[in-house]
């Protein structure tokens, strides 16, 4: 029988500001790397953030219900400028905090 993924908790915020800066930065050199860099990149890594630090300032720790409000809220985001979409955002920030605590994404792992 396949065993269900466990859930992954992110340590409590202590800084939720600058753990929105540190991710702006990141996913939006992650947006333009992934493709080509694109204006529209920097409004994306900035309302992703926005969307992250409320979370966070709100009790949230469990990556999957982040990783839920980030689609949820994305999806008022205009993105018919970008080559992304509110699914390719919410799992481009749920790979940079799974890297961020060192825990491999690989294979289920």
């Amino acid at each position: 029988m396949v065993e269900p993924i466990q859930p992954i908790t992110l340590p409590p915020a202590t800084n939720a500001p600058q753990e929105g800066i540190w991710l702006q930065q990141s996913l939006h050199r992650w947006l333009d790397d992934e493709f080509i860099p694109e204006a529209v990149n920097a409004s994306i890594a900035e309302r992703a953030a926005q969307v992250y630090v409320r979370q966070r300032l709100e009790g949230e720790n469990d990556l999957g219900s982040l990783v839920i409000a980030l689609v949820t809220e994305m999806q008022g985001f205009d993105f018919s400028r970008s080559f992304f979409s509110e699914f390719a955002v919410a799992n481009a920030v749920s790979e940079l905090l799974l890297d961020s605590l060192g825990i491999d994404r690989c294979c289920g792992q």
